[in-house]
């Protein structure tokens, strides 16, 4: 990893509604990271989203909704690249080379497409089933070295990691041949999640917090207003138990470790931390003070929102910058990586990027 650059690579769908989970599982995290000593591309994914058929009209409002929330939680575009998918044409052109270079047996292990497809398998898209591959090829275009992931999926970043190591061994010649030293691509690294890295629903801690909940009291909205917010903290499901003093005493009590694990997200701490405040406390101490915290923390996200979305063009001319900027970095993977396979490419006057 010595011989890469630290680049830290992630990305959002844009299929409507982010709740709480996306926000403390994945942005929160993208504005923290922007302090390290890193360049930062976070990518509005949707090539990924029409996996599965998306209202054209909706989906170009997503994808401004998403681009809101970025910089509404405080993603800054001039320190970090925030652009979407589809305007970088390498991720897909890579994504080919890359399903040349993937196995039929590693996506078959691939257990999320098993989870979306459910029974009728047949009708499913096949972007549904190779979309892992073009994830690798949203990673490797900029050969991050580092990228943010929850637990559903580790699984796709392990088939990134194996896609690099194979190209660097399948063309280890010509890589070295081509001035690239004995491997080209990295070998991605996980960046884990903190205390609360899977938020679960308000109605069921058994249950991933979800867009798709039938209940839109099991989510909080990152368009929620103040008033909202605060009734589904007071609303979420509990025990009839105090908080425990130690982390231990929240085993087999999903809502309650649930919901310290947001506090403690929110707060900046641990969930040692917030028992250390709050342990022995009954819920209708704890639920104000999480209902407090919630609300400061994420109704000016969501006012932030409105406004940015009130002004489509803005967002439009951020991911049209980011887009070029992502672009210059992936064009000049794309290009070494026709060079290292053996195509023949037009010469650089022949050929623009931006």
């Amino acid at each position: 990893m010595a011989a890469f650059k630290e680049l830290v690579f992630s990305g959002v769908q844009p299929t409507g509604n982010l709740h709480l989970g996306n926000y403390l599982g994945a942005i929160k995290r993208f504005v923290e990271m922007q302090d390290r000593e890193a360049q930062c591309l976070y990518c509005v994914v949707d090539l990924h989203a029409i996996t599965v058929w998306q209202d054209p009209a909706a989906l170009r409002s997503q994808i401004r909704e998403v681009t809101a929330a970025f910089l509404a939680a405080g993603i800054d575009p001039a320190r970090s690249i925030v652009f979407n998918q589809s305007q970088v044409p390498q991720h897909a052109e890579l994504a080919w080379i890359f399903n040349c270079v993937a196995r039929l047996g590693w996506l078959n292990r691939m257990t999320q497409f098993k989870e979306k497809a459910g029974k009728d398998r047949e009708n499913a898209s096949i972007g549904l089933y190779a979309y892992p591959v073009l994830m690798a090829a949203d990673i490797l275009a900029y050969r991050a070295t580092h990228v943010p992931v929850g637990e559903d999926q580790k699984q796709h970043l392990e088939l990134t990691r194996d896609i690099a190591q194979k190209f660097n061994t399948d063309f280890a010649g010509s890589i070295t041949a081509h001035g690239h030293g004995e491997v080209f691509f990295p070998v991605t690294e996980p960046l884990i999640g903190g205390p609360a890295a899977r938020v679960m629903s308000l109605r069921d801690g058994t249950k991933k917090m979800s867009k798709s909940d039938a209940s839109d009291n099991a989510r909080i909205n990152l368009t929620d207003d103040a008033d909202a917010i605060a009734q589904k903290v007071r609303r979420a499901k509990t025990d009839p138990e105090p908080l425990p003093s130690e982390v231990a005493g929240l085993k087999d009590r999903p809502e309650a470790d649930n919901l310290v694990g947001i506090y403690a997200a929110l707060a900046g701490t641990t969930r040692e931390g917030v028992l250390r405040d709050f342990g022995g406390a009954q819920f209708s101490t704890f639920k104000p003070a999480l209902s407090d915290l919630a609300v400061s923390s994420l109704a000016p996200i969501a006012a932030e929102m409105r406004r940015l979305t009130a002004d489509p063009g803005h967002i439009d001319a951020v991911l049209a910058d980011g887009a070029a900027r992502a672009e210059q970095i992936a064009a000049g993977t794309l290009d070494a990586v026709k060079d290292i396979v053996g195509f023949v490419r037009r010469g650089p006057a022949l050929r623009t990027v931006g």
